[in-house]
Formats: structure tokens, C-alpha cells, sequence
């Protein structure tokens, strides 16, 4: 598995629509402001087949350090939550919820962790 950068979107869409670079890089990270912008005022964002952004609350909670037993006080946060769409889960994925043949790798310790 490899990590894909911002950069390497960028230079995708340019060389895919034609587009310079630096306008199809500020298009991308006006699309991604746009959505840290609607979390934070509390809004779900749904892109149709593609997957839906939340944000959800975590409640506060005492939790404890396993090495030493001693309980920590979790303070309640504040989290995002990502929903698959049903496009993606038809291209990621074959019915038993393994990934498709569409090249993308198994995990190497199967579905249930190991």
C-alpha cells in the first residue's frame, strides 16, 4: 500500500482535465475547507453513492491505563465520522466484505484481524 498526497490528486485532475496545476490545487483545497467548514458548524455532509461525513460527540468517560491500573478521566470530544457510500462499497469491495478484484490488496491478516 502506498500513501497518495494532496500533490499527487492535484497532478492527476491537471493532467487528466487540462487544467494548470496550481488552479486545480486551489480548487481542491477550497473543496477541502469547505467541508472542515460545514463539520465545525455541526452540518452532516452527504456526496450521493461516495459516503457521508458526521460529526459525533464522544462522552466523557473514565478509561484505565493498562500498565500502571490507574484510572484517567476521559474528557468528552468531538469526532468524525465517515459512512461508505454505496458506489464505493460496490468498487472496494465483493459481497462478503472482502476487497473486490479491482487491485486493491487483502489485508494481510484477513478480515477478522489476525
Amino acid at each position: 500500500m502506498s500513501t497518495i498526497t494532496k500533490k499527487d490528486l492535484v497532478d492527476r485532475i491537471a493532467d487528466r482535465t487540462g487544467n494548470k496545476r496550481v488552479v486545480v490545487k486551489q480548487i481542491v483545497q477550497l473543496f477541502l475547507d469547505e467541508i472542515v467548514r460545514e463539520l465545525g458548524e455541526g452540518n452532516r455532509l452527504e456526496f450521493r453513492d461516495f459516503g457521508v461525513f458526521e460529526l459525533r460527540s464522544r462522552a466523557a468517560r473514565v478509561a484505565q491505563n493498562p500498565k500502571t491500573m490507574e484510572k484517567v478521566y476521559v474528557p468528552c470530544k468531538r469526532t468524525v465520522k465517515f459512512k461508505i457510500g454505496r458506489l464505493m462499497k460496490q468498487r472496494l469491495f465483493a459481497d462478503n466484505g472482502k476487497p473486490s478484484e479491482a487491485g486493491i490488496p487483502a489485508h494481510p491478516e484477513g478480515p477478522a484481524g489476525g
